[in-house]
C-alpha cells in the first residue's frame, strides 16, 4: 500500500463514506469421473454448464473450457457466485460432450446433471455426486466433484497513529484534532473512508487503534495510493513564512494486517449450524379444528407455524450434515396424565427428538396436533435453557465446529419474561442464536424488548447480554410478500452473531491457520 505525504486537502466534492457492505463471492471448481463415452472413435469431449433457478426457470450462468477426449475432465474454468446465506440459490450442474461449434446445447449430446443448493456446497467446502439422466436414472457411473473456496477480501489493516506538535487552531485554546483517510474513486475524486475521533484541546494526540477492511481502505490493492500527511503542510503559512517548516507532523505508531474471518470461512471450515424448533401450543392459539386458529392447517397443507418453519428451516438444513433437527413444543397438556409441559418432543420420543430434515418436522407438527390440549401459559425459558445446555457443552471443544440457533414460533405475550430475561442473557454467552416469530395479531412488544438491536438486555439481576444473539420478526409483515422475504428478514443478523462469537472466544475456522 503506498502513501502519499503531504497529499494537501482532498478536492472539493469528495465523495463521504459510503456503504461496506461487501457480497462474499465464491468460486466452485468442477471435475467429471467416470463420464459416458458419447464418441465413437475416440472419448467423450466433455464441458460443464452451470444453471441457476429464476422465478422457478433455469437459466444458463456459464460453461467450462472443453476437455478433449476426456473421461474424468478437471476443469480450469471456475464458477465464480455471489454468496448469499439467507437465500436458497439452486444450481444445476450439467455436463455435455461436444460434438460441434455450436452454442445451442440441443446440438451437443447430454452426458448427465446435478441439481443442489449452493448452501448444500459450501456446508460441505467439497462434495461427489452421481450424474443423473433426464429419467433420473444413473447416467452410467459418472460422478461429479465440486469445490467451493471463498473469494472475498478479508484481510484488515489496524493502524494506530499519533500527532506532534500540531498547530494551534482554536482563539481560545488548543486544536481539536483528528485524521481523515481517503482514496481515489471510479470518478477520479477523493472518497472518504475512514475519519478517527476527535481528540479535544491537544496539540500532540494520540488517537486509539482502528481497523477497516482493506476493501474499504484500498481496495484490497495494496500499491493503490492513499491520501494521508505525514508532514502537515500548511500552505498559507508556507508561503507567508520564510522559515517556516511544517505545522506539525503525523506519527505512524503500528501498521498490522490481519485476515479478519467471514462466516463463510467458518461455514468452510466446517463449522456445522445446530438447529431446533420451540413451538407454542397454547390455548390463545385457537382450536386447531377451528379455521381461525393459527394451528389449523388449511386445505392447502400450510398455516403460519408451518410456513415460519419451513422459511427457516429450508436454509439452515444445508449447514448440518445429518439433517436431524429436535423440534420441541410448550404450553400444551400431554397425555397420558394431561400435565403441562413447556419442554416437549413433538414426536413424543422424549430420548429421541429428532426429525428429519424440515419435512420431518413439519409432518412431526402435523401428527401431534390431534392428540394434545392447548393450554398455558407461555414459558420461553425451559426451551432457551434446553438449547443453551448443548451449547454450553459446545464450548468445551475449544473448536468452531458447532452454532446453534433455536426458532421459536409463538403468538402471544411471555409468561416467565423475568426467567427468559436471564437466560437469553446466559445463553449470549455461549454458541447460540435465538430467532423468534411471531404469529397471529398480538401485542409483540415484549419479543422486540428481547431483540436488542435499540438497547443492551438485561437480566431482571441488572446483568448485562454478552451479545445481541436475539432476531424477532411478526409474520404479519410477510404475509402478502414472497416466501423468500421472510427468510432474508429472519436470518439477517445470523451471520454476524456466528461470526462474533467464534472471534471472540479467539477461535478461527477449524480448517484455518490462526489470524
Amino acid at each position: 500500500m503506498a502513501y502519499i505525504p503531504g497529499g494537501g486537502a482532498p478536492a472539493a466534492g469528495a465523495t463521504p463514506v459510503g456503504s461496506q457492505y461487501c457480497v462474499c463471492k465464491v468460486e466452485l471448481s468442477v471435475s467429471g469421473q467416470n463420464l459416458l463415452d458419447r464418441d465413437v472413435t475416440s472419448k467423450s469431449d466433455p464441458f460443464c454448464v452451470l444453471f441457476t433457478e429464476n422465478d422457478g426457470r433455469w437459466i444458463e450462468y456459464d460453461r467450462t473450457e472443453t476437455a478433449v477426449n476426456n473421461l474424468n475432465p478437471a476443469f480450469s474454468k471456475k464458477f465464480v457466485l455471489d454468496y448469499h446465506f439467507e437465500e436458497v440459490q439452486k444450481l444445476k450442474f450439467a455436463l455435455f460432450d461436444q460434438d460441434k461449434s455450436s452454442t445451442q446445447l440441443d446440438e451437443h449430446d447430454f452426458l448427465g446433471q446435478f441439481s443442489c443448493s449452493l448452501g448444500t456446497i459450501v456446508s460441505s467446502k467439497k462434495i461427489t455426486r452421481p450424474l443423473l439422466l433426464m429419467n433420473d436414472k444413473p447416467a452410467g457411473k459418472g460422478l461429479i466433484t465440486i469445490a467451493a473456496q471463498e473469494l472475498s477480501d478479508n484481510q484488515v489493516i489496524t493502524l494506530s497513529l499519533a500527532g506532534r506538535k500540531l498547530d494551534k487552531k482554536d482563539l481560545f485554546g488548543k486544536s481539536d484534532p483528528f485524521l481523515e483517510f481517503y482514496k481515489p474513486g471510479d470518478d477520479g475524486k477523493w472518497m472518504l473512508v475512514h475519519r478517527t475521533e476527535v481528540i479535544k484541546y491537544t496539540l500532540d494526540p494520540v488517537w486509539k487503534p482502528f481497523t477497516v477492511p482493506l476493501v474499504s481502505l484500498c481496495d484490497g490493492d495494496m500499491e493503490k495510493p492513499i491520501q494521508l500527511e505525514f508532514e502537515c503542510i500548511n500552505p498559507k503559512k508556507q508561503r507567508k513564512k520564510k522559515n517556516y517548516k511544517n505545522s506539525g507532523i503525523i506519527i505512524l505508531r503500528s501498521c498490522k494486517i490481519n485476515r479478519d474471518y467471514s462466516f463463510l470461512d467458518y461455514i468452510l471450515g466446517g463449522c456445522q449450524l445446530m438447529f431446533t424448533v420451540g413451538i407454542d401450543f397454547t390455548a390463545s392459539n385457537g382450536n386447531p379444528l377451528d379455521p381461525s386458529s393459527l394451528h389449523y392447517i388449511n386445505p392447502m397443507g400450510t398455516n403460519e407455524y408451518l410456513s415460519a418453519i419451513w422459511a427457516v428451516g429450508q436454509i439452515i438444513q444445508d449447514y448440518d450434515s445429518d439433517k436431524m433437527f429436535p423440534a420441541l413444543g410448550f404450553g400444551a397438556q400431554l397425555p397420558p396424565d394431561w400435565k403441562v409441559s413447556h419442554e416437549f418432543a413433538i414426536n413424543f420420543n422424549p430420548t429421541n427428538p429428532f426429525c428429519s430434515g424440515v419435512d420431518g418436522i413439519a409432518q412431526a407438527y402435523s401428527a401431534c396436533l390431534p392428540h394434545i390440549r392447548f393450554y398455558g401459559p407461555t414459558n420461553f425459558s425451559p426451551i432457551v435453557n434446553h438449547v443453551a445446555r448443548f451449547a454450553a457443552q459446545a464450548t468445551q471443544q475449544q473448536t468452531a465446529t458447532q452454532y446453534f440457533i433455536l426458532l421459536i414460533i409463538t403468538d402471544g405475550v411471555i409468561s416467565d419474561m423475568e426467567e427468559t430475561r436471564h437466560a437469553v442473557v446466559q445463553a449470549s454467552k455461549l454458541p447460540m442464536s435465538i430467532i423468534i416469530v411471531g404469529v397471529g395479531n398480538a401485542d409483540f412488544a415484549a419479543m422486540e424488548f428481547l431483540d436488542g438491536d435499540s438497547r443492551t438486555l438485561r437480566s431482571h439481576t441488572g446483568e448485562e447480554a454478552a451479545r445481541d444473539i436475539v432476531q424477532f420478526v411478526p409474520f404479519r409483515e410477510f404475509r402478502n410478500a414472497a416466501k423468500e422475504t421472510l427468510a432474508k428478514a429472519v436470518l439477517a443478523e445470523l451471520p454476524q452473531q456466528v461470526v462474533q462469537y467464534f472471534k471472540h472466544k479467539n477461535l478461527p475456522p477449524t480448517n484455518s491457520e490462526p489470524a
